[in-house]
C-alpha cells in the first residue's frame, strides 16, 4: 500500500515523536528504577536520530527504523492488545499509516496489494477546508463543528466490503505558525462561514504550507460494517426508483456486509392480497430479482411450486430458514420447491416475510450457494433491516396504486391535459372545504373553436360481413367433410339429416348475411352437431380430420375465426398506425396554442379539437391559432393518407380509407358529462354542429348518388365562403409542396334532416413521391408490434 498524499494543504507536514520523547525523558529522571532505566535506553537509542525530534520528512527514514518505532511507541501500542485493536500511526485525514497492530496488519494484507486505502467521500476540498477549521479553532478561538463520520471501506479476503470508523487521537500533535500566514479579522472569518464551496478564497487566507503540523496522530479504527451497512441501506431504499434499479448491486453488496457471506443474493416478491397472489415487482420497467419467481412474474400463494413450505410464513407470519436445501427437498411436502431452488444453485436460504400492523406486504429472500451459510441464527440480522423494507414496499405499493390511478386517467377518462387545470381546481377547493356536502360545478367551456375531422375505413362493413360468411362456409364444409367420412353405421339416419342441415345452411350463405345468420349457425354447430363428434367412434383418418377441425375452433367463440382475424387484424394495424401519427403530431399542435383533443378509434380514427382562450385563460387568443390548427390538421390527413398508402399493400386485406374535414367557424360551448365521464357540445344551437359530424360521412353530393367522401382525397366539408377561400388557400400552398394533386373538385353537399345549404371541397393526396420511397412493411412485424 503505497503512502497518498493530499498534494496541497494549509499545513506543512513534519512527522515528529517530540512529545512523546519529551514525556519519555521526564520518565527518565524518576525513581521508579525499572521505568526509568527503559526510557534511558531508549533516548540513547533514539539519539543518532535529531529528525524524531525535530521533524522527519524524508518518509524512508521511518521505513529503515521500524522496529526502533515500534519500542518508541510500545505503551501506546501494547504487545497484549495487539492482536485485538485495529490502530495505526498516522496523519490525520491522509493516505498515511505506519507501526501496525497485528490485527490492522491483517486486515490489510487480506485486502491486497492493489487496495488503495483511502477516506470514503472525503476529497481534497474536504481535506483542506478540515485542516483550516482545525487551525482556526485552535488559533482563533473558533467552535466549528466539522467533524463528520470518517470511513475506510477495506475487503476481505472473501472479498466482502468492510467499513471501518476511523477515530483520531491527535493528544501528540501540534499547529505551528508561519510567516507566510495571513492575520485573520472576524470579518475574514465570517466571510470563510459563508462561502465553505469557495476553495479558493480559503487558500487565500491559509496559503499552502503556512502554518505547520508537527507530530504525528493514531487512527484508532473499529469494525462498523453492519451500522454502516444498515445506513447506506436507508440511503438506497429512499433514492428514486431508476437510481435504485442502478445500484442493484451495490444493494446486494450492503447486504453481503451484513450478513458475512461472499455469494449472498438478495430477492424480493410482493404479497397481492386481493388475488392472494406472490407478483414480482417491476421498477423502471425492470423486474426486480426473485427466487421464488424465477422464471413466472407471479404466482398463487396456494401453488404446488411453494407446497407446504409457505404454510409457516402466510399463516403465522413466520421466517423459513433452511440451512441446508438438499436435505430439505427430501422431506415430504418440500420436493418441488426444493427442486426449484437447488435447480438455482441455492443450498441455503431465508424468506422473511414484511409484515407491516399484521399485514403481510411481500418477502424477503436471501439466498446462497453453500450449505448452513444461512440458517435460523443470522436470520435474527433481518430485524434490523425489516423496519426499512418495509417502508420500501409500502412506499412501493403507494406509487404503484398512484400511477395506476394515473393510467386509468390517462387511458380511460377524458381529461386532457389542456383541461385538467379546471378540473383540478374544482377538486382542490372540495379539498380545502374539509366537507363532503360540498357541490361540485360543472365543468363548462364557452366561446370555443371546433374541428372535426376523419380518416375512415372504406366498406368496413361489407369486408367483415364477407370474412364472417368465408369463415362460416369453410367451417360448414370442414363439418360436411367430416361426415362424408364417417364409416359408423351407429345413427346412421341422423347423421344424413344432420349433413343435409349444414349443407341447407352453406347454401344461404350465398345470399347476403342477415343479423342473426353467425348466431343461429353458432348455436346449431354447438348444440347439434358438437355433441355427435364427441360421442360418436370413427376410423383413424375421420379422428384426424375431427382433430384438426376442433383444434382450428378459435377458444372464445367456439367457432372458425380465421378470415376474421385477418381482417381484424388488418384493421387494427390500419387504425394504431394512423392513430399513433395524430397523437404524435398532437403532441406538437399544443405548441401552436394549447386545445383539447380527443380521438376515438372505430372502423377508421375520428377526432375532435376544441381551441379557444377558456381552455388557456393565461394564453392570449387569436384567430391566428384556429388557421394555424386548421392548415396542421389537413397537413397531418394528408400524412395519414400516404401512410395508409404505403401499408396497405403489406395486409392480407386491402383497406382504402376516405377522410374528412368539418369546418365550423362559430364558437360553441362544451361540458363536461359527469353521467358519460366526457365532453360534449352545450346547449340546443351547438347541436346542430353535432347533428352535421354525426350525418356528413354518409352524405352524397346534391343530385346524385355519389358519396362525398372517396378513397385517397380528402374532402372539406364548409358553410360560408371565407371558409371556402381559407381551405382553397391552404390547398394551394400543399399542392405547391406536392403533397396535393392539382385537380380541386367543389360542389354543394345533399340536404342533410334539418341541415341544408352545406359545401365541399374535394382533393386527391398525391402518393407519387411515396410510392417512389416506398416503406418496406413485413405483416408479421405489423403484428408483433400489434400485440
Amino acid at each position: 500500500m503505497t503512502p497518498n498524499f493530499f498534494k496541497e494543504s494549509p499545513f506543512k507536514t513534519l512527522i515528529s515523536f517530540h512529545k512523546l520523547i519529551e514525556s519519555l525523558e521526564e520518565i527518565a529522571i524518576t525513581n521508579v528504577d525499572y521505568r526509568a532505566n527503559y526510557a534511558k535506553a531508549l533516548l540513547k537509542e533514539i539519539e543518532p536520530f535529531p529528525e524524531f525530534i525535530t521533524g522527519i520528512e524524508n518518509l524512508d527514514l521511518i521505513h529503515e527504523n521500524e522496529t526502533l518505532i515500534q519500542y518508541l511507541l510500545a505503551d501506546l501500542f501494547p504487545t497484549a492488545l495487539t492482536n485485538n485493536e485495529i490502530k495505526a500511526v498516522t496523519i490525520p485525514f491522509q493516505n498515511f499509516t505506519f507501526n501496525y497492530t497485528e490485527r490492522f496488519k491483517k486486515i490489510v494484507n487480506e485486502a491486497g496489494v492493489l487496495f488503495d486505502m483511502a477516506i470514503r467521500d472525503f476529497d481534497e476540498h474536504q481535506f483542506y477546508v478540515m485542516s483550516c477549521t482545525l487551525i482556526l479553532n485552535e488559533f482563533y478561538g473558533q467552535k466549528i463543528d466539522f467533524n463528520k463520520p470518517l470511513f475506510y471501506d477495506i475487503p476481505n479476503k472473501k472479498g466482502i466490503m468492510n467499513q471501518y470508523r476511523i477515530l483520531y487521537n491527535a493528544d501528540f500533535l501540534e499547529i505551528i505558525t508561519t510567516d507566510k500566514a495571513p492575520k485573520l479579522s472576524q470579518d475574514d472569518i465570517d466571510m470563510l462561514m459563508d462561502n465553505y464551496d469557495d476553495l479558493a478564497l480559503w487558500k487565500e487566507k491559509f496559503p499552502v504550507e503556512s502554518w505547520i503540523l508537527k507530530g504525528f496522530g493514531i487512527a484508532i479504527l473499529f469494525d462498523a460494517t453492519t451500522e454502516s451497512s444498515i445506513s447506506k441501506l436507508k440511503s438506497n431504499l429512499l433514492k428514486p426508483e431508476r437510481e435504485q434499479i442502478a445500484l442493484q448491486e451495490n444493494f446486494e453488496s450492503i447486504f453481503r456486509s451484513i450478513f458475512k457471506i461472499a455469494d449472498l443474493r438478495v430477492g424480493v416478491i410482493v404479497y397481492n392480497a386481493e388475488e392472494d397472489k406472490f407478483v414480482k415487482p417491476t421498477l423502471n420497467d425492470t423486474s426486480l430479482t426473485s427466487f421464488i419467481l424465477s422464471t413466472e412474474e407471479e404466482v398463487p400463494c396456494k401453488n404446488a411450486l411453494l407446497g407446504c413450505s409457505f404454510e409457516n410464513l402466510l399463516e403465522n407470519n413466520k421466517a423459513i430458514s433452511v440451512s441446508n436445501v438438499e436435505k430439505f427437498a427430501h422431506e415430504p411436502g418440500n420436493q418441488i420447491f426444493g427442486s426449484h431452488l437447488l435447480n438455482q444453485n441455492i443450498h441455503s436460504c431465508i424468506f422473511a416475510p414484511i409484515i407491516k400492523n399484521g399485514m403481510l406486504l411481500g418477502v424477503v429472500e436471501l439466498v446462497s450457494a453453500s450449505p448452513r451459510e444461512l440458517n435460523s441464527i443470522n436470520a435474527s440480522k433481518l430485524d434490523l433491516i425489516l423496519p426499512y423494507l418495509i417502508d420500501t414496499v409500502e412506499r412501493y405499493n403507494t406509487d404503484m396504486q398512484n400511477q395506476i390511478e394515473a393510467i386509468i386517467q390517462r387511458e380511460y377518462t377524458a381529461i386532457h391535459p389542456s383541461v385538467y387545470w379546471k378540473f383540478r381546481k374544482e377538486a382542490q377547493k372540495y379539498f380545502q372545504t374539509q366537507t363532503r356536502d360540498y357541490i361540485f360545478k360543472e365543468i363548462v367551456f364557452k366561446e370555443v373553436y371546433p374541428l372535426y375531422g376523419q380518416i375512415d375505413i372504406k366498406g368496413s362493413s361489407n369486408h367483415r360481413n364477407e370474412t364472417v360468411k368465408e369463415d362460416l362456409k369453410n367451417q360448414l364444409n370442414a363439418l360436411i367433410q367430416i361426415f362424408d367420412n364417417q364409416k359408423t353405421k351407429t345413427n346412421l339416419v341422423l347423421l344424413e339429416q344432420r349433413k343435409f342441415e349444414l349443407q341447407s345452411l352453406l347454401k344461404q350463405l350465398d345470399s347476403p348475411l342477415k343479423a342473426d345468420t353467425e348466431q343461429q349457425i353458432q348455436l346449431y354447430i354447438e348444440n347439434e352437431i358438437h355433441p355427435i363428434l364427441r360421442n360418436t367412434k370413427t376410423d383413424p383418418a375421420g379422428e384426424t380430420l375431427e382433430k384438426n377441425y376442433f383444434e382450428s375452433l378459435d377458444e372464445k367463440s367456439g367457432m372458425f375465426y380465421h378470415s376474421r382475424k385477418k381482417f381484424d387484424n388488418a384493421m387494427s394495424i390500419i387504425n394504431k398506425k394512423l392513430a399513433s401519427i395524430l397523437d404524435k403530431k398532437q403532441a406538437e399542435a399544443q405548441n401552436i396554442y394549447p386545445h383539447y383533443y380527443e380521438r376515438f378509434k372505430t372502423d377508421g380514427v375520428e377526432h375532435n379539437l376544441y381551441i379557444g382562450s377558456s381552455i388557456a385563460p393565461s394564453k392570449a387568443f387569436d384567430t391566428m391559432y384556429l388557421h394555424n390548427l386548421r392548415l396542421w390538421q389537413l397537413q397531418t390527413l394528408c400524412e395519414m393518407e400516404l401512410e395508409h398508402h404505403q401499408l396497405k399493400y403489406s395486409l392480407p386485406y386491402e383497406l382504402d380509407v376516405t377522410s374528412l374535414i368539418l369546418v365550423f367557424s362559430s364558437p360553441i360551448s362544451i361540458r363536461f358529462r359527469m353521467d358519460e365521464k366526457r365532453f360534449d357540445v352545450d346547449g340546443t344551437y351547438n347541436a346542430r354542429y353535432e347533428v352535421v359530424k354525426k350525418r356528413i360521412d354518409k352524405a352524397n353530393i346534391k343530385g346524385t348518388k355519389e358519396r362525398i367522401t372517396e378513397k385517397e382525397k380528402i374532402t372539406i366539408v364548409y358553410s360560408h365562403n371565407n371558409e371556402e377561400t381559407e381551405y382553397l388557400n391552404y390547398i394551394k400552398f400543399l399542392q405547391f409542396k406536392n403533397v396535393l394533386e392539382p385537380t380541386v373538385e367543389q360542389f354543394e353537399v345533399e340536404e342533410l334532416q334539418g341541415v341544408s345549404g352545406l359545401r365541399a371541397i374535394r382533393v386527391k393526396v398525391s402518393n407519387k413521391n411515396s410510392d417512389e420511397t416506398q416503406k418496406s412493411f413485413s405483416y408479421q412485424d405489423l403484428l408483433d408490434e400489434l400485440n
